[in-house]
């Protein structure tokens, strides 16, 4: 039998117990694209991210804290990098971190959302984010639980005081995060 497969149904028989995850900073990098001026998007990334998971599938559970450093913001571009960690625009010196804070939306058995927030540049809104994927296998190398997600959702970059840009639909951010995360 395939290794994968073998993997894949170890996990299936894993214990339906609570449990806690820890971000795997190295597979966890949160992307973000926008309009650029009405006739492109800009993508990006941030390239330095932590935080915990809490699961339970019995309970139908769950909780996530993703921090993400907000100066490793990456365009590809660096005059775009610049002005992106700026006063004008993150301000990392003052606001080093943006947080996203979020429960598990169930149906079934299935996570489908979390339900949650997002601080930014200091100010906190509600974000929804649609859980496109979540699987757990045994990690191949650590012999572990490890668990990937993807959760994707849009949020209004003025609504966080990045008002710069955002006339005509431009300040509207279309955010994901994957994730994944090992058991503690």
């Amino acid at each position: 039998m395939k290794s994968w497969i073998a993997a894949a149904l170890a996990a299936a028989a894993l214990p339906a117990a609570a449990a806690s995850y820890t971000v795997d900073k190295d597979h966890t990098q949160p992307s973000f694209e926008f309009p650029h001026m009405g006739i492109s998007v800009w993508r990006g990334k941030f390239t330095r991210a932590s935080g915990k998971v809490n699961f339970d599938r019995a309970a139908h559970a769950g909780d996530v804290n993703i921090v993400v450093q907000t100066a490793s913001i990456e365009f590809g571009h660096r005059a775009m990098n610049e002005a992106a960690v700026g006063a004008e625009w993150l301000n990392t010196e003052q606001f080093p971190t943006m947080v996203y804070q979020g429960k598990m939306r169930f149906e079934g058995d299935n996570p489908v959302a979390l339900d949650g927030r997002l601080t930014l540049l200091g100010v906190s809104q509600p974000l929804t984010l649609k859980i496109n994927s979540l699987k757990c296998i045994e990690h191949p190398f650590f012999k572990r639980e490890v668990c990937g997600a993807d959760a994707e959702g849009d949020l209004e970059r003025g609504d966080y005081g990045l008002k710069q840009y955002t006339d005509g639909g431009m300040g509207r951010l279309h955010l994901r995060i994957q994730v994944e995360a090992l058991k503690d």
